[in-house]
């Protein structure tokens, strides 16, 4: 293993507490907005209870502020040395708690964010320390699109590429991916970085769909390569060909005045560099400046392949390489060298195996029971809902055979927090939020639609990608119907999709009150009409309140993401443990990593 002074310096566990005492500061009067229900906007009369603007000032200013925030990439100007904002008077009113500037609202969450807060390690730095002078890997040039989405090709390229440099770091062959759910990272680190993976998901289904679906990966795998030999060696022969006429009329004088013998030792004084012209390929290039080396070097078996381990003959006609191969080296010794190479692929291929696993994952499974034959060995999770980000950095922690960890947390609304719900008994102990002594402490608790709230991208929101504000709008109108009309207050039932599949405000409550079991005939059109008439002049209201939302969405998410660093940091055998941004937020919302290596035994 290299060592761990060569990685990034990142923040000490004093300085990242300093940080998270002022992003509490700051959420303690900004969370109401958070946690107020979108369905309950008009009925609980969110605008006039938390904001004192107007909506279209409101609007105006966080639309820049959100385009601003996606492009500032540094920590904001003159605000590095500070350890918080702590004017909040400003921002909030002290007697009402109602939001009276949100120029400093914006201000302030900007702050707050992982990127402008300085703790986010940045992912070219980490990944030239964990490669540091060594060559990349031969698979890092096959591209996953043609097996999966755009998003999870993103996804899975950028994450494979870091696990397998920690792997390398690390002198680790074993990966264990929790939640692998379809297994395409699985199946990626398998077959492009050679290996052993263990894909553990907890549902049946995804396992054996994970299995079904590596098969065919492997059988794309196998054309993938076999295409890419068979198109550089159609490319050789094609140029050869071209050159034929040429070459016919450069050496007719010296085939007519010569022997056989004598011509044919002039064949083999040719360059190689005769067979083939210069053109741009990459692939043939390479083929041709190794060939023009064999006559100056002795041939081993290195010089025989490429960087992705295919082998000179495999790409060129088959006569091309017996002038030059047969005077330096013995056909023999040739047949010895492919022999071994044979036997190293097979080997290789028998190692860089995936294995689906059915199991679920809590903080105190024992993986000896699930793997039997687990040993040291990097532990990564891409987009692990709820809990199980969480509990995979406990497991992470408890076993001295996990050497490092990779994990991109997702579904933060699916978190169980330690102090929600108080007056409950709960016999739980490892809670999904907070981790963190700190935290644990301060007894704090963020609540569900905070958390829902965190998942919200401020990035897609600023490329037009963002809120379907007219769908909440429908939402909320038809919750304050149910409630007048019904006398429901609290509704079990969800809506679920219907929007998408109305045509018309009318034809959406139609629908709604259909599936929620409610009569629909009392419910007459010209009633239901009057109230889309009463409330489309306040729907602004509803857009600004949720921009209000997206724009402290990151803030959330930097406290969930700053509660498991400092967990990390609180383990005494952890060596180094940072967060990193790993993907475009605008393609995958939830782009940031929790990585942690252990010390060395």
């Amino acid at each position: 293993m290299a060592a761990f002074c060569t990685l990034p310096v990142t923040q000490d566990l004093p300085t990242l507490r300093a940080k998270m005492q002022g992003l509490l500061r700051f959420l303690r009067d900004a969370l109401p907005i958070s946690n107020a229900h979108t369905v309950d906007f008009y009925t609980e009369s969110m605008w006039d209870q938390l904001i004192d603007l107007s909506p279209a000032t409101v609007l105006s200013t966080l639309r820049t502020s959100a385009t601003e925030a996606c492009a500032e990439t540094r920590p904001l100007v003159g605000l590095e040395g500070r350890s918080g904002l702590t004017d909040f008077p400003k921002i909030f009113c002290e007697a009402s708690k109602k939001l009276v500037s949100v120029e400093d609202f914006a201000l302030a969450t900007k702050y707050y964010s992982v990127q402008n807060l300085g703790i986010c390690t940045p992912f070219e730095q980490l990944l030239v320390a964990l490669q540091g002078n060594k060559k990349k890997r031969t698979g890092e040039n096959v591209k996953p699109d043609e097996f999966m989405s755009m998003k999870k090709s993103h996804e899975v390229q950028v994450m494979s590429e870091l696990t397998s440099s920690i792997a390398d770091f690390c002198g680790i062959k074993q990966v264990i991916d929790l939640g692998s759910g379809k297994g395409y990272l699985s199946s990626f680190l398998s077959l492009n970085y050679g290996l052993k993976v263990y894909g553990i998901d907890s549902s049946n289904i995804s396992t054996h769909g994970a299995e079904e679906r590596n098969r065919k990966l492997k059988k794309h795998w196998r054309v993938y390569h076999s295409r890419s030999r068979l198109d550089a060696n159609g490319l050789a022969l094609k140029m050869a060909k071209e050159r034929k006429t040429q070459d016919e009329i450069k050496y007719k004088v010296d085939f007519e005045g010569e022997c056989n013998s004598n011509s044919l030792i002039n064949q083999g004084k040719r360059s190689t560099s005769d067979f083939l012209p210069d053109f741009l390929d990459p692939v043939i290039s390479n083929i041709r400046k190794q060939m023009e080396n064999l006559h100056a070097q002795p041939l081993h078996k290195e010089k025989l392949c490429f960087e992705n381990d295919i082998s000179l003959k495999d790409l060129l006609p088959i006569n091309a390489l017996e002038p030059a191969a047969s005077s330096q080296i013995p056909i023999r010794e040739i047949s010895e060298i492919n022999k071994e190479r044979s036997k190293t692929t097979s080997k290789s291929s028998e190692s860089n195996i995936y294995s689906p696993l059915t199991s679920f994952i809590t903080a105190d499974s024992e993986l000896r029971d699930i793997i039997q034959d687990l040993e040291d060995c990097l532990m990564v999770g891409l987009h692990t809902c709820g809990d199980l980000a969480s509990n995979t950095l406990r497991i992470f922690a408890s076993k001295p055979e996990i050497r490092g960890v990779c994990s991109v947390g997702c579904c933060y609304h699916l978190l169980s927090e330690e102090f929600e719900n108080q007056r409950e008994e709960y016999t739980q102990e490892n809670w999904g939020f907070p981790m963190c002594r700190y935290l644990k402490e301060e007894k704090w608790c963020c609540g569900r639609n905070a958390r829902m709230s965190a998942c919200l991208a401020l990035e897609r929101v600023a490329v037009d990608q963002g809120l379907p504000t007219e769908s909440l709008f429908f939402r909320a109108i038809l919750q304050d119907i149910i409630k007048e009309c019904y006398g429901i207050t609290k509704c079990d039932r969800h809506v679920g999709k219907i929007y998408s599949k109305s045509s018309s405000f009318l034809d959406y409550v139609r629908k709604s009150l259909k599936k929620l079991g409610l009569d629909e005939s009392k419910m007459p059109e010209k009633i239901i009409m009057d109230y889309y008439e009463k409330y489309k002049p306040r729907m602004n209201e509803l857009e600004a309140f949720n921009m209000l939302k997206v724009v402290l969405a990151p803030c959330i998410e930097t406290l969930i993401l700053l509660d498991r660093l400092c967990y990390l940091k609180e383990q005494e055998d952890i060596a180094w443990s940072a967060i990193v941004k790993l993907f475009d937020p605008v393609k995958s919302p939830r782009c940031y990593a929790v990585i942690a290596l252990k010390k060395q035994q």
